[in-house]
């Protein structure tokens, strides 16, 4: 009677490590400096959002929304991190179908400290799976934006699980994980297409499918505290070095550039965006400012690896110019042109 227990502990066992064998059997070499760059541009993009993002949307929101506001970053943080682990990286990063990865890697299955992913053989699958997590989570929240102080929570939590799943995995297996769009030679260095113009979409579809705010032309809806934005302005700048500079997935030459370039199109878009408001209005504003940076970022980041720096000053420069017409043109299109949520058509023009 106990052969049979030990031989099911024996059976047990042999599934656990089967379990456990790495699906990506290449040999590589892991690469300390790659390593330890990458674990630095992960906290920087995780930084981004908290408390990056939550604090560049509570300055721009009413008093009464700031702590929900700051609550829709911490909870895309939490949400999509799990959603992430679960199902979210191997569908996108694992297996080569045209449209969607496969489950090899549900909730990490067959991750070891030794497995890499084909696309980073220099450091550990685990750290390039938390790299790509932290664009999920600023992704999510970034549509956020777009339905400040209209959406209840619960809503939004519904909708992060739905857009996550059903836009942000199968776009990123179709650009970054050898879907078609790879296929087809599009290229997206650090997220130009996979997060800003998905983001910048989906706020807009979503501000349109709620309508106009209420009070909206008849309320002072005038931001709480613009130093907030300004700080979390700051850290988005600086995280940007690791969301671009890290999109190098290696410490090398590339990253150096990328991180020049987008550092120089933030120049641009904010200095840009104040010229033409001091032009147009006699005056100069830290919102439009802190606009035109977040502008320059934001449209930088997908040809961030493949310019030179003197390009990123132009691509400041155009969207700069645009995102300021986007704001102020483009009113009726946009339906939230409160400027508590004029990220969004920034995101748009990416």
């Amino acid at each position: 009677m106990g052969a049979l227990p030990r031989a099911a502990r024996r059976l047990a066992f042999v599934g656990f490590a089967t379990l456990a064998t790495p699906a990506f059997a290449e040999t590589s070499t892991i690469n300390s400096a790659d390593t330890a760059w990458m674990i630095v541009a992960t906290a920087l993009v995780l930084m981004m959002t908290i408390p990056g993002l939550a604090l560049f949307y509570a300055g721009m929101v009413r008093k009464k929304n700031v702590l929900a506001t700051m609550a829709q970053s911490l909870a895309a943080v939490a949400l999509v991190s799990l959603l992430w682990v679960a199902y979210g990286y191997s569908l996108a990063f694992v297996g080569d179908g045209a449209v969607i990865g496969t489950l090899d890697r549900w909730f990490l299955a067959g991750m070891s400290m030794e497995s890499v992913n084909p696309a980073a053989k220099t450091i550990p699958e685990a750290l390039f799976m938390l790299y790509q997590m932290t664009f999920a989570i600023i992704t999510v929240a970034l549509v956020a934006g777009a339905v400040a102080g209209r959406m209840r929570f619960s809503a939004y939590l519904l909708f992060t699980i739905g857009w996550f799943t059903f836009v942000y995995v199968p776009l990123a297996h179709w650009v970054w994980g050898g879907g078609f769009l790879a296929a087809m030679g599009v290229l997206d260095f650090a997220g130009g297409l996979v997060v800003h113009l998905s983001a910048g979409i989906g706020g807009l579809v979503a501000a349109k499918v709620i309508g106009r705010r209420h009070g909206f032309g008849t309320e002072n809806l005038a931001p709480f505290d613009l130093s907030l934005a300004v700080i979390g302005t700051g850290m988005l700048w600086v995280g940007w070095f690791g969301f671009n500079g890290g999109s190098a997935l290696a410490a090398n030459s590339r990253a150096v550039m990328a991180i020049t370039a987008t550092h120089l199109a933030a120049c641009a878009g904010a200095l840009t965006w104040g010229a033409v408001e001091w032009t147009t209005r006699r005056k100069p504003s830290v919102l439009g400012m802190i606009s035109g940076a977040v502008a320059g970022l934001g449209t930088i980041t997908p040809a961030s690896g493949f310019v030179a720096p003197w390009h990123g000053i132009v691509i400041g420069v155009v969207a700069g110019l645009f995102c300021f017409w986007a704001c102020t043109s483009l009113k009726a299109a946009c339906a939230m042109t409160t400027r508590s949520t004029s990220s969004a058509c920034m995101a748009s023009a990416a």
